[in-house]
């Protein structure tokens, strides 16, 4: 996702010339692309996330669409309070970029698992979420958040993720984007993020029927309105996710349905145990403990 994630934004880049990258002294080997290309156009603010995140701030304020760049939970829990006041109270187009969403950096243990991250992003007005699930998913997330510029992040996985799709999805927040095409209208699977994986190998394993596989790459606050149309079609609504289940995906789809009754006992969440927050050990590991299986 991460060379999807860059080579996308040098792309986007030469036809938008207000795009620019911030970084917190991270990102070699993959973030040159855009550093040799757009020089101008290129920050490294240092191991500072908290001044990064006001720079970036006070940049998109004259005119920039700054993509800020991280390990997950560094731009996120460590400056919260420059995202909450300084990004998002104004509706100002930044962008977080967090690199290694869910366990991703698993073997560097708790101050790297970024398994409540959207807990804290969506309690946050005006943010949208952007978590793809496969590296065409990425440049689809990508070119919607640069033609609808303002706060939003973008959660990304690590390297060697699978793709699913044949091409790039236009990707629209609240859409369900169809993965993989059920037997009947019986169970729909409803991912964000790299938990998508795990949803189209049970769709692989499964017998008759077969449930359909959703991806939601784009997500927020604003699109909650959009589910119980898009929820109808099935007797069950299965939502997965590498985050822990509170205040996360699940959590975000149940309040979007609760209003209506006809939702009662059709949702069903799945979500990492919070046992994988004491553990360490390699992403597929944790991701098992935790309780995401085919």
């Amino acid at each position: 996702m991460r060379n999807a994630f860059i080579d996308e934004l040098v792309h986007l880049a030469e036809v938008h010339e207000q795009i620019a990258l911030v970084v917190g002294d991270l990102g070699y080997s993959v973030v040159e692309p855009f550093a040799e290309r757009f020089p101008e156009r290129f920050l490294n603010a240092g191991v500072a996330e908290q001044n990064m995140t006001g720079v970036a701030a006070g940049m998109a304020s004259e005119g920039f669409h700054v993509f800020t760049y991280s390990i997950a939970n560094f731009p996120t829990f460590r400056c919260a309070e420059q995202v909450r006041n300084d990004v998002a109270y104004h509706r100002l187009p930044v962008t977080i970029v967090a690199v290694g969403g869910g366990l991703a950096y698993g073997s560097l243990g708790y101050s790297h698992h970024a398994v409540q991250d959207y807990g804290l992003i969506r309690g946050m007005p005006n943010m949208t979420i952007a978590a793809p699930g496969d590296p065409l998913e990425v440049r689809g997330v990508m070119r919607h958040l640069v033609s609808q510029p303002g706060p939003s992040y973008l959660r990304l996985g690590k390297a060697g993720e699978p793709t699913f799709h044949a091409d790039v999805p236009v990707a629209l927040p609240g859409r369900w984007l169809e993965v993989r095409r059920g037997d009947e209208q019986g169970e729909a699977i409803v991912t964000t993020g790299a938990a998508l994986q795990y949803a189209v190998r049970r769709w692989q394993e499964a017998t008759f029927p077969r449930p359909w596989v959703f991806s939601m790459p784009l997500w927020g606050m604003a699109a909650k309105s959009l589910q119980p149309e898009q929820a109808s079609r099935f007797e069950v609504i299965r939502t997965m996710e590498d985050h822990l289940v509170d205040g996360g995906f699940g959590s975000w789809m149940l309040e979007a349905l609760n209003a209506n009754r006809d939702f009662l006992g059709r949702i069903e969440v799945e979500a990492l145990d919070p046992v994988v927050c004491d553990t360490v050990g390699s992403q597929v590991m944790l991701d098992e403990l935790g309780g995401l299986r085919p």
